[in-house]
């Protein structure tokens, strides 16, 4: 198919998403990963983490994460049981898993397919895609903000894809050949299974879904590789402890290694996801605008010894023009968050190291 294009640069609006936080270059961890000579014990500390090693993790609440069944919330004879299940895990657990989702097989397929090879691809090849200055977008890693801190051990490839008037095609591979026409079908697929959630969790909350219309109109990819740790891989994260700045994120597991971790109840789940599913989490601007009903989760990324990680983070946005407030329930409902400019979270939360759920106790009006 045909890839809507732009020469570079962005829209007025949602291109300024691209804009609004940076990343310093370090070096390539699945470069180092694979060199023997360079994982050294001096090199692999600064992703060492510390205490990272004596947290408590809950493996046999693997099973437990909600599932949901967009066909069921689409039949009405199945949707308010269904509904009732979906409130349940955006209250409960801030996180579930979707089947019947109604993305075709093929379309997940290619673009697994196809992030696999390009991670392939040698490293000059990758840099070509590097991020630059003042750009979240690109090949490097994410969230590295000071010379001196701690690193995730990964990679990272990112992109806006949505809308198509805020892409940067220079940052788009030809590499491998189909890449961006399998990025460009599953953005789009993406985005009409953000709209079908986006409405049924508008209802569950009582609010009209008119009102998240502009909540999840933008859409960044980030899709991560996690090389194998094979000196002390109890002790380095591929992503720290942290919540989403965005509406909803949606993940796609690339292949079978278990990594991600989410945080409940002061003990982190390890999650074990089907292979029909996608998996969803509350992000913080859903968390503000159900004043607190609905909570973003905080999740991290462990190392395997042996084998690499590959997922797609899709984190559907708000209009980085927009204004993002709680819509309350009754008239009784005290207010607990700000109204706030998307621009202005936006950069508090790009310009911080992930830290838990530290960014969001900004927009708090008081302790919840």
């Amino acid at each position: 198919m045909e890839v809507e294009t732009r020469s570079g640069g962005s829209s007025a609006s949602e291109g300024r998403w691209s804009q609004s936080g940076t990343s310093l270059p370090v070096r390539n961890v699945q470069a180092l990963a694979g060199s023997a000579a360079e994982l050294t014990a001096d090199t692999i500390q600064r992703y060492i983490q510390p205490g990272v090693d004596g947290d408590t993790v809950l493996a046999e609440h693997s099973d437990e994460v909600p599932v949901i069944d967009l066909a069921k919330l689409l039949d009405a004879e199945s949707v308010e049981a269904e509904a009732a299940k979906l409130r349940f895990a955006c209250e409960d657990w801030g996180f579930f898993q979707v089947v019947n989702h109604g993305i075709p097989i093929e379309v997940i397929a290619g673009m697994k397919h196809d992030i696999q090879k390009f991670f392939q691809l040698p490293l000059e090849v990758k840099n070509a895609y590097a991020q630059r200055v003042g750009d979240l977008q690109g090949y490097g890693q994410a969230f590295v903000l000071s010379d001196d801190q701690k690193l995730d051990w990964s990679d990272m490839f990112g992109l806006f894809s949505q809308p198509p008037q805020a892409r940067d095609m220079s940052y788009w591979p030809n590499q491998p050949p189909n890449f961006r026409n399998s990025i460009e079908d599953y953005s789009s697929e993406l985005m009409k299974l953000s709209h079908s959630l986006a409405t049924f969790i508008a209802k569950t909350i009582g609010v009209d879904p008119e009102l998240m219309e502009d909540k999840h109109v933008g859409q960044f990819l980030r899709m991560n590789y996690y090389p194998p740790c094979t000196t002390t891989p109890e002790k380095v994260l591929g992503f720290s402890p942290h919540s989403d700045g965005s509406f909803i994120t949606i993940l796609l597991e690339v292949n079978a290694v278990q990594g991600l971790q989410i945080r409940r109840h002061g003990a982190w789940i390890p999650v074990k996801p089907r292979g029909d599913a996608l998996l969803v989490n509350v992000g913080d601007f859903l968390e503000i605008m159900a004043n607190g009903k609905y909570k973003s989760i905080e999740h991290r990324v462990t190392i395997n010894a042996q084998k690499e990680r590959l997922s797609i983070s899709a984190f559907q946005v708000p209009k980085y023009d927009g204004i993002i407030s709680p819509v309350l329930g009754s008239t009784e409902e005290k207010v607990l968050y700000k109204t706030m400019r998307v621009e202005e979270y936006a950069r508090l939360y790009l310009s911080n190291k992930p830290d838990g759920k530290r960014t969001l106790d900004y927009a708090k009006l008081s302790q919840i």
